[in-house]
């Protein structure tokens, strides 16, 4: 199984045709992009937390409309997923096996945007059982790599892990559609998709010293973190491939990424 970050930009992208992403996730099924898998482990930019947390559900997942000013229709939008208690169980199990020292359960939290708006258009069923991991903000990309990599055997277990965030994610800096996009967004785009298809994952691990632009292209690391978990989680000798890529807003880079590890 391999691993994915998805950007999932905008919460319009669960209803607006006009975004080319929403297409590309709609056909993911029907391009066999993965094997169906037995559950889902999503890390958004959504869910930061002081340590790592699971949401450990044992019934379906509560949809959260984490977002504020949008059309009223997308407030009444369910994916009710059922929970993964069991895969959440094995999520904390290997993290504190790897080292960390603390891992907390979350018994009450559904799924926020970054998780159920890609899924919703990838298995519209919401039949495969999700459970999501917390991220760290404060901790760097090396962190959050070395937590994909403690993660990577899941792959082995039927276990779809994505990382979805969004390549660039300055909201300041939002721009009418249509608009050109501006040297930093594209600089930085360009920078990670040459680091990743490259395999120089050790910059990408140190993108704040690194790539153009760091702190234009995510004033906070929160949806970007995700890649870095992504990319951890896909093993040893891992290949990039750039899976889709546009605009949206003139500064929301829609990049998404597949890793896999070489076979051995």
């Amino acid at each position: 199984m391999d691993t994915f970050y998805i950007s999932h930009g905008s919460p319009t992208l669960s209803f607006d045709d006009s975004i080319p992403a929403r297409h590309f996730l709609k056909s993911w099924k029907e391009k066999g992009l993965c094997q169906r898998p037995r559950a889902i482990l999503v890390v958004s930019g959504h869910w930061d937390t002081p340590v790592p947390a699971v949401n450990v559900i044992s019934g379906r997942n509560d949809t959260i409309h984490d977002f504020y000013g949008f059309p009223k229709h997308m407030y009444q939008m369910k994916y009710p997923a059922p929970g993964a208690p069991e895969l959440a169980k094995r999520v904390k199990e290997l993290l504190l096996a790897s080292g960390c020292k603390r891992v907390d359960e979350d018994r009450k939290r559904g799924l926020d945007h970054g998780a159920w708006v890609p899924l919703m258009l990838m298995y519209p069923e919401a039949d495969i059982p999700v459970c999501q991991l917390s991220l760290q903000s404060d901790r760097d990309g090396t962190y959050h790599y070395n937590m994909g990599k403690a993660l990577a055997s899941l792959k082995d277990e039927g276990v779809l892990i994505i990382g979805s965030g969004s390549t660039t994610h300055n909201l300041r800096n939002i721009l009418p559609p249509n608009s050109p996009v501006p040297s930093w967004a594209s600089d930085f785009d360009a920078w990670l998709k040459d680091a990743l298809l490259q395999g120089r994952f050790e910059d990408v691990n140190h993108w704040d010293v690194k790539a153009p632009c760091p702190k234009m292209a995510h004033p906070w690391p929160d949806h970007f973190y995700p890649l870095h978990f992504a990319m951890g989680a896909a093993g040893e000798n891992t290949k990039a491939k750039l899976m889709h890529h546009s605009w949206d807003m003139g500064t929301l880079s829609y990049a998404s990424y597949q890793f896999t590890a070489a076979t051995s």
